[in-house]
């Protein structure tokens, strides 16, 4: 098992990892042996324990490039310019930068384990991520937070928790869970949990509502910070959101949004995901004198994306081919993040910093050569180095519980044709709420005209055996056979599902509840193609290629087969059409959301 020192109140290392995940204090004499061999060490009289030589340093702090030596001292930078070491790794010219710090992500909307993203990121340069486990939280509650910190044990990827500050999601639907201020005071305070996740309920902090101040004040009082999640909020609604002092926000889509924000003290986070592609709007409102309050974000990011494509150097190569300076793209990656979140040991390269390094050929493309963490080289041109261990999964396994579910329960009975509808529009997770003239057999039953982009969408309850469908209509999504069924629907998570036919989406559940959640495709009775994800019916026990093989798979089957709309992401989009806190019409469990005025509203217009 890794050991991952904590931060103290200095900033420095003083803590240390044992068996089981006990986080221990060193005791005083280490500490003091510790730091003699770093100043030692730093001052050239002992050889360092690595020296990383022939490097061109970027320095977050004065925005020079740096010629010299990297020497490291155990897991912290001794120093940098002319140095000897008991090891010695030549960078041959490469660009030294600090370890990348994705500032927010979900792991379980990357499908993989924690152990698992740990393996992807790394080689891209990922050293800490600010993760956010609310999906999990909101099937198995405190279960399944203690699962995820102890499989991050596993992985040298720092992973910094959040506490998931709105579980359920929202009133307006049935999680697996019910985490208030109470239940939050233990978790709170563990070492692993650096502040509380993003608080989606915005109107609940803009109104003062007690139940959201007092999960605000259990961060306040630990001195924890507490991020943001306010798509849409401007004038006096924005100061009383961040009167409460909420740290960041990751959900502008416009620079007009982020400025807004900066201007209120708020830090920014530029996301590109794999649904939301915020970054090149938003780096065109990034400036000189604001970019020391911007940071970089994936929120969501499947294996397939970061297979492809990559992750926090990704991010970077779009920041300049936008114009922005290399350095200050990179600041915002690594020192921007570590000040927002408190991170004081590392977001640099510099004496007593945390040794978390990664060499890179060039600031244009941003590839990766070398990923060090904690003074030890952890991935080599894109190869993970350490041994992959796995956490046991059976705590949070058998989360798809679903009650007297049969097709009946999809029946409408509507006694008018007019109705209200779901509009996917392009290029994100923003819904419209359109209206439109459907056909009715004699029963007021949906018939569906191929002519037509407007099918049926149900959201299935599968944490509580409530029994409860919902139903409504999607329009965009372009399905022309068969039905798709996901136990993912953020963020509460129950099963969502769309088709052709009553029929084909009661196959499709059927079989997405045998095999234990995930994702399936289904046509004529037959499945497609599926991907199981035993794992709180969130993430697959497997690596990274193989969801990716089988995301591939089955958006091959979408299009081809289904004949869903080639500029839709059949998977991520359909997703997000339950998150009841984006606008601006969504389905939860318990019927059709306007999230405009946060109230439902019937199906028939």
């Amino acid at each position: 098992m890794k050991s991952r020192p904590g931060v103290g109140a200095s900033g420095r290392e003083n803590k240390k990892r044992e068996g089981g995940g006990c986080l221990i204090m060193k005791d005083a004499a280490t500490m003091k042996a510790e730091l003699k061999k770093l100043i030692d060490t730093a001052a050239g009289r002992i050889p360092a324990d690595l020296v990383i030589k022939n490097c061109k340093v970027v320095n977050v702090f004065s925005g020079k490039i740096q010629e010299g030596d990297i020497a490291f001292s155990g897991d912290q930078i001794a120093g940098i310019g002319e140095y000897e070491g008991k090891e010695v790794i030549d960078a041959e010219g490469r660009y030294a930068a600090p370890g990348f710090i994705d500032s927010h992500i979900h792991i379980e909307s990357s499908y993989v384990c924690p152990e698992e993203i740990g393996r992807l990121l790394v080689p891209h340069g990922g050293t800490t991520i600010m993760a956010d486990p609310h999906e999990i939280v909101n099937v198995c509650g405190i279960a399944g937070l203690d699962y995820m910190m102890k499989a991050a044990e596993n992985t040298v990827l720092d992973v910094k928790y959040e506490l998931p500050s709105c579980v359920p999601a929202t009133p307006w639907e049935h999680s697996g869970a019910v985490i208030d201020a109470e239940a939050m005071k233990e978790p709170i305070t563990r070492e692993g949990i650096a502040g509380l996740g993003e608080f989606m309920n915005f109107p609940g902090v803009i109104n003062a509502a007690d139940s959201d101040l007092d999960k605000i004040i259990v961060a306040k009082r630990e001195g924890k910070f507490v991020d943001g999640h306010g798509p849409g909020i401007a004038g006096k609604d924005l100061n009383a959101y961040a009167a409460a002092r909420i740290a960041a926000d990751h959900e502008c889509s416009t620079v007009e949004e982020m400025n807004d924000r900066l201007d209120r003290g708020m830090y920014i986070l530029l996301r590109q995901g794999s649904a939301c592609h915020n970054l090149r709007t938003l780096i065109k409102g990034v400036t000189p004198e604001n970019s020391r309050r911007c940071l970089l974000c994936s929120d969501d990011r499947q294996p397939k994306t970061i297979l492809h494509e990559g992750h926090l150097d990704n991010h970077l190569r779009i920041c300049v081919e936008e114009g922005l300076d290399a350095v200050t793209a990179i600041r915002m990656a690594t020192l921007n993040a570590a000040e927002c979140f408190d991170l004081k040991d590392r977001g640099a390269i510099a004496p007593g910093y945390r040794a978390d390094v990664v060499l890179l050929d060039d600031l244009k493309d941003f590839h990766v050569n070398r990923v060090f963490i904690q003074g030890a080289l952890v991935a080599e041109e894109g190869k993970y180095l350490p041994e992959i261990k796995r956490y046991d999964i059976s705590t949070v396994k058998g989360s798809v519980i679903v009650k007297d579910f049969s097709a009946e329960k999809f029946k409408m009975h509507l006694k008018s044709n007019k109705v209200n509808v779901i509009k996917i529009l392009p290029g994100g997770v923003v819904t419209a709420k359109d209206t439109a003239e459907i056909q009715l057999d004699e029963n007021g039953e949906f018939v569906r005209n191929p002519e037509e982009d407007i099918v049926k969408v149900a959201v299935v309850e599968r944490h509580q055996g409530t029994g409860n469908v919902a139903c409504g209509f999607l329009k965009g999504y372009g399905i022309k056979a068969g039905a798709v069924a996901l136990s993912i629907a953020h963020d509460s998570h129950n099963i969502i599902v769309v088709g052709v036919s009553d029929e084909e989406m009661e196959f499709a559940v059927n079989s997405l509840i045998a095999q234990e959640g995930g994702m399936v495709l289904v046509r004529e009775g037959k499945v497609l193609e599926s991907m199981p994800m035993p794992i709180a019916g969130l993430m697959s026990d497997q690596s990274g290629e193989w969801v990716d093989e089988k995301l591939t798979a089955i958006h091959a089957k979408a299009y081809e087969e289904l004949g869903i709309a080639g500029d839709v992401e059949p998977v991520m989009t359909l997703c997000f059409m339950s998150l009841a806190v984006i606008p601006e019409v969504k389905l939860t469990d318990m019927g059709l959301f306007d999230v405009t005025t946060f109230s439902f509203i019937p199906v028939e217009a």
